[in-house]
């Protein structure tokens, strides 16, 4: 027997209801709801969803600025009088991405069966995070909605700020690594076979670097399928390994060791840390459970389990800024004895969002330095390549021509 979903209005009171009946058919839903003192004004058959077009749509990421503009206009839109269902359905109208638009198209339809707005969420993880759904809860809670959306606009438009300008600073030094390794390849496929050629018909004896770059060559020109295609998969299986916790483990540790990156990453989980424990402390998320969300959002493995352990002291009565400094290795003194000042003051959220913008502030100096502190390493780095090359091509011709 189908069921439907189904919104009745009583006779008497005129109170609407909503709610899932099994029944023949409309008639006979209308007839089962009559008995019971309702009249039926609408009614949808409950389908089994197109499970394949679902899951086909899981591949299409929602983005970070999606996400962003939707929190915005959705507060906007509350602020003006407009009510959650209507709001919904406008902001899915103006959704880009195919996935977006379907999903709050659903939480829309849960809603208006009389689910909360953050249970609604709970079904898609993937998309709104804990700190997402926990404000949401608060903001429900306290009947401040609109407060806590324009919190939650404010901090994603924060971190994605703070990732466009570390992937910005990348991009130069990328490129020129990836124009090394394109025409180093080039060299070693169309020039050294034909210096090899010559060096052949001339009878010359080579040094061991000319001969290991013409091997290398030689090898590169007859066989550059197997090479790339081996490249190919140990590419994937690097990638593979990195998404594991021991992978990740081991590529947070060097970020760590590294000394031009590991200040990157200190400041940037620092920012993190202290404009989301902030954002959801003043949403009023309990200090232990701000802390344990915070800790799921962290890029750096490390700074996730030190916050994680710190919500663990934090249960057993410790305070926020005796959990940290057992983690100084992370953790700068400059955060500890500044959540200290917030504890004593009660100030802790004022003070982790001053902490967040100086924090985010260090970073956008450092990433604005990165090009003119990677650009002489760089230029060490090609000209070694460049003058490897060259002695190994000049050294047999300068024997060559000593022999005349």
């Amino acid at each position: 027997m189908p069921t439907f979903f189904y919104v009745a209005k009583a006779f008497k009171e005129g109170n609407l209801s909503s709610g899932f009946l099994e029944a023949k058919d409309e008639h006979d839903l209308a007839r089962i709801l009559r008995e019971k003192g309702y009249v039926l004004v609408k009614a949808e058959l409950k389908e089994e969803k197109k499970k394949f077009r679902f899951s086909f749509s899981l591949f299409g990421r929602v983005s970070l600025v999606d996400k962003m503009m939707f929190t915005r206009n959705l507060k906007v839109m509350i602020s003006a009088g407009a009510s959650l269902p209507d709001s919904l359905k406008t902001l899915a109208g103006q959704a880009k991405s195919k996935r977006f638009k379907e999903i709050i198209l659903k939480i829309e339809e849960d809603i208006t069966r009389g689910r909360k707005f953050s249970e609604a969420l709970e079904k898609y993880p993937d998309v709104f995070d804990e700190i997402f759904i926990n404000m949401i809860k608060v903001g429900e809670e306290s009947g401040k909605l609109t407060e806590v959306l324009d919190v939650l606009a404010r901090q994603m438009e924060k971190r994605h700020e703070l990732r466009r300008k570390i992937r910005g600073a990348m991009v130069y030094p990328l490129v020129i690594i990836c124009a090394m390794v394109i025409i180093g390849i080039l060299m070693m496929v169309i020039v050294i076979p034909k210096l090899s050629q010559v060096f052949s018909d001339l009878g010359v004896e080579l040094p061991l670097t000319t001969r290991i770059i013409i091997y290398t060559g030689d090898f590169l020109a007859k066989f550059w399928y197997i090479v790339f295609g081996f490249l190919f998969i140990f590419a994937l299986l690097l990638r593979n390994f990195f998404k594991t916790k021991p992978g990740k483990s081991m590529i947070d540790f060097i970020l760590l060791k590294i000394p031009l990156f590991s200040k990157i990453v200190v400041k940037t989980n620092s920012a993190y840390t202290t404009r989301t424990l902030a954002s959801l402390i003043s949403a009023g998320v309990p200090i232990v459970r701000a802390i344990s969300i915070t800790s799921k959002t962290l890029p750096n493995i490390y700074f996730r389990k030190a916050l994680s352990e710190s919500a663990g002291y934090l249960e057993k009565g410790g305070k926020l800024y005796e959990a940290l400094s057992f983690h100084k290795d992370v953790y700068p003194n400059l955060v500890i004895q500044m959540v200290k000042v917030g504890e004593e003051t009660g100030e802790t959220s004022a003070i982790l969002e001053k902490l967040a913008d100086f924090y985010e502030e260090e970073v956008e100096n450092i990433t604005k330095n990165l090009s003119s502190i990677v650009e002489p390493i760089l230029m060490l780095l090609i000209g070694g390549a460049v003058g490897f090359f060259a002695i190994s091509v000049i050294q047999p011709i300068y024997g060559l021509m000593k022999g005349f």
